[in-house]
């Protein structure tokens, strides 16, 4: 069985769509892209610094933009997809991208509605001073505990040890300096404490606009970052990408969820990387592909062949 995966929010690097670009039609593409979620994701994925791209209104539709973009050098028409790849996810504002990628939201519908959740996410965050650490190791129930006893969310919980702990910068400052045992804690370079309650105005904005968006069941399962469950209900599906700005991401369940459903193979999209190294951790024996640049595109055929449904299992087109 076949996954095919989209990050979210930190996996962008500098000048990582350059290559893509050169392929025939896409920069096109990316000027409409960039005509809907009014921003320049044509500098911003070749030229731009990473103080530009880490803001959180560029960030989050130059990461959607990108993994639409990718998925048309790997099926030329969304319809050639659907009937091969058996599970679809995202993390965080990859979410966005996957439920796209599996017909829920058109291109359009999806690319307004990251440009409205990353400019109502930045401007949450601008209310209070609010950020993230990355906590690696301990042993989990100390870690939730330490948590809990500082005010901090578990805003995303990874697997193999990996958890990331949002809040104000007094209450990680405090985790700083009482962490738990055996763990390292790492500041990140985001501009607010995502997936939590600080994100509530973002979320409410989101509702808002939610209630006016035509949505179709997925033609493609998604797991979806609440619960690790399998979700395919267009109007469902919508409801959990408005609540998910304030709640946890629990792709640790999602990792689960797939390797139970016999997932043979993951391709990650662009910007790829942090969820293959995730699952290199987290689903030991299933063939794993960072979809960077195009160079990466014959091995990502080759493993739609190999993984992806055949006609006559019983999958609907």
């Amino acid at each position: 069985m076949l996954a095919i995966v989209c990050p979210g929010q930190g996996s962008q690097s500098p000048g990582f769509l350059a290559p893509w670009l050169e392929l025939p039609g896409f920069r096109d593409r990316l000027e409409w892209f960039s005509a809907v979620v009014d921003h320049d994701l044509v500098a911003h994925g070749t030229v731009s610094e990473m103080d530009t791209i880490k803001d959180t209104a560029v960030a989050q539709p130059l990461i959607v933009g990108a993994g639409l973009l990718s998925l048309l050098a790997l099926f030329e028409h969304p319809a050639a997809g659907y009937p091969v790849i058996g599970i679809g996810g995202g993390h965080s504002v990859g979410e966005i991208t996957a439920a796209c990628a599996a017909g829920v939201l058109t291109a359009e519908q999806s690319l307004v509605f990251v440009r409205e959740r990353g400019a109502g996410m930045a401007r949450a965050a601008a209310l209070a001073p609010t950020g993230m650490s990355a906590v690696l190791g301990g042993a989990p129930d100390d870690v939730a505990a330490t948590l809990e006893r500082h005010g901090l969310t578990a805003a995303n919980v990874n697997g193999g040890g990996q958890t990331v702990a949002a809040g104000t910068v007094e209450q990680l400052e405090a985790l700083a300096a009482e962490s738990p045992a055996k763990a390292r804690v790492i500041p990140l370079p985001v501009a607010g404490a995502f997936h939590t309650e600080h994100m509530a105005p973002a979320q409410e904005r989101l509702a808002v606009l939610a209630r006016g968006v035509t949505s179709h069941d997925a033609r493609v399962p998604l797991v979806s970052n609440k619960d690790g469950q399998v979700v395919r209900e267009g109007g469902e599906v919508l409801r959990r990408l408005v609540s998910q700005v304030a709640s946890p991401v629990r792709w640790d369940l999602c990792m689960e969820t797939m390797v139970q459903h016999g997932v043979t193979g993951l391709i990650e999209v662009p910007p790829a990387g942090t969820l293959t190294g995730l699952a290199k951790r987290n689903m030991p024996g299933v063939e794993l592909l960072a979809l960077k640049t195009p160079d990466d595109l014959e091995a990502a055929h080759r493993m739609v062949r190999e993984h992806g449904e055949q006609p006559g299992t019983g999958k609907d087109a």
